[in-house]
């Protein structure tokens, strides 16, 4: 490896993030901030052992920041202590806390870098707070929807009879729902940050469910930092290109967009996950993204 890795915590009082650090050796280009999904956490962008998009970016010169949101992965509480979080308490503390901790350190804009719902609540936050948005370089999604439109078995199975039903009659009982014991993902959710989910894949209105904050149309009235959003061909559920497409339409209809399949001259038709671990994915879009970043 050519970057050296190490963890800090931000405190925000009644919790803390755990933070990922992956520096270069040599002197850093500028600070990349990953933000994670759901049923994560910011091991979906790194390893102990090199491999991942933050690993890859680090080796080449970026001062790379993985978080872990609020009660999953190494952040204190963990969600199965009883610790409780809304999307509303992400959008407008965690996220705008993270990328003020980063440009304060660095004197530099912010690259800004998320995975599925990840990309949602961090546009959901640029569009909240304009003065943050500025002090974003770039931001970055792969699979990122926030409706689900896709109608197939797949989605009844995985979405309307787990995550719309069984998981919040889950978290009821228990507070969160245990995602990693029913092998349904990487990390648990806090019961109240699910329960917000389920409204806006269900197709909700783009607006804040504690205060009606109209994020769509604040969306349309900011003058966004260069976006570049990554779609899977075979992305069938939890980031499907039509409804990538649509997310792109609600907030940054000037964004860039790369569909990942074969026929568009990649190594793979890749999927949810894929598009961040598959090792082609080296060769493939973190080089054109790497040098794309390189040229901001």
């Amino acid at each position: 490896m050519k970057h050296q890795q190490s963890s800090f915590y931000l405190d925000l009082q009644q919790y803390q993030l755990h933070v990922r650090r992956l520096l270069p050796i040599q002197q850093g280009i500028a600070p990349v901030l990953m933000l994670h999904g759901a049923i994560e956490n910011g091991r979906i962008f790194y390893s102990r052992s090199g491999k991942g998009l933050g690993c890859y970016l680090a080796d080449h010169g970026f001062m790379v920041y993985c978080a872990d949101f609020a009660g999953r992965g190494l952040s204190k509480p963990h969600v199965s202590q009883g610790f409780i979080q809304s999307q509303h308490q992400m959008i407008t503390r965690d996220i705008p806390a993270l990328i003020e901790h980063l440009h304060q350190i660095h004197q530099q804009k912010v690259i800004l870098i998320s995975h599925s719902w990840g990309g949602v609540v961090a546009a959901a936050c640029l569009a909240r707070f304009p003065t943050l948005a500025a002090k974003v370089a770039v931001k970055v999604c792969f699979g990122t929807k926030r409706v689900i439109t896709v109608n197939s078995l797949e989605r009844k199975l995985k979405i309307d009879l787990i995550w719309n039903t069984l998981a919040p009659w889950l978290s009821r009982q228990l507070g969160y729902f245990p995602a990693r014991k029913w092998r349904f993902g990487a990390d648990d959710e806090p019961g109240h940050f699910l329960q917000d989910t389920v409204q806006w894949i269900n197709g909700a209105a783009f607006t804040d469910l504690c205060d009606q904050f109209d994020y769509a149309s604040a969306s349309k009235k900011l003058s966004w930092p260069p976006v570049w959003h990554f779609a899977g061909q075979n992305d069938r559920l939890l980031g499907h290109p039509q409804d990538v497409k649509a997310f792109i339409a609600e907030t940054v209809p000037e964004a860039r967009y790369t569909l990942l399949s074969k026929r568009h001259g990649y190594q793979q038709d890749y999927d949810h996950i894929s598009m961040l671990t598959h090792p082609a994915a080296v060769q493939d879009h973190f080089v054109m993204l790497r040098d794309w970043l390189l040229k901001l």
